[in-house]
């Protein structure tokens, strides 16, 4: 199974097995991919330039080559993001353009994956001194470039601990704060986050908040 993010909506791809097992959202729109890729691109505009459906699940019996083919449809963006836990067992978020997010940014070239994630950390937040550890998920977002062609940004998400401190937010990348928060119970709260933020910390607090 593999799931991109656009505009907060979600296209999903799935092996057709798993759709006739009823392994999906009673909500979701189901279509079967024929094989021919401008069908994808039917489905990513309904999602990106509408909201009249929320989550659509495209399905074929070799679910590899639907999301070979669909990676093709686009350039592909590098990037790396922290889930950073301080002493007190809260997690460090930022609040950037009226959302609330997680420290993330793309990658250098020649840079290595967690390098990238703990630069982008240090960066957007000021915090000093921080350690990586586990690899939690990788997610994709569909967003659009400069020249208004799409690309998929592909996230590599950590752990990553630090101790409780005074933090900067990076201005010059319009983050306003940056918080320490306990994360079950702010993610309860009625805030605005971006859904696949809320399911990085979802499955942090599932996997590794222990």
């Amino acid at each position: 199974m593999y799931k991109i993010y656009i505009n907060e909506n979600i296209l999903e791809l799935k092996d057709t097995k798993d759709v006739k097992k009823g392994r999906h959202t009673a909500e979701a729109v189901l279509a079967p991919y024929s094989g021919k890729k401008p069908m994808l691109l039917s489905y990513v505009d309904m999602l990106e330039k509408t909201n009249r459906f929320k989550h659509i699940v495209i399905h074929h019996n070799n679910v590899k080559q639907l999301w070979k083919d669909t990676k093709s449809l686009f350039s592909i963006i590098e990037a790396g993001g922290g889930v950073v836990c301080n002493e007190k067992d809260e997690v460090l978020f930022i609040y950037r353009k009226g959302f609330w997010d997680l420290p993330k940014g793309k990658r250098d070239p020649g840079e290595k994956k967690r390098m990238t994630a703990l630069r982008e950390v240090e960066e957007e937040t000021g915090v000093k001194n921080v350690s990586i550890h586990d690899k939690i998920i990788v997610t994709y977002h569909l967003f659009k470039l400069r020249s208004k062609k799409r690309a998929l940004k592909k996230t590599h998400w950590y752990t990553m601990k630090a101790s409780d401190q005074i933090l900067k937010p990076q201005a010059e990348e319009d983050i306003t704060k940056a918080e320490w928060k306990n994360p079950e119970k702010f993610i309860k709260k009625d805030i605005k986050m971006y859904i696949s933020i809320l399911e990085v910390t979802k499955t942090y607090l599932r996997d590794f908040n222990n």
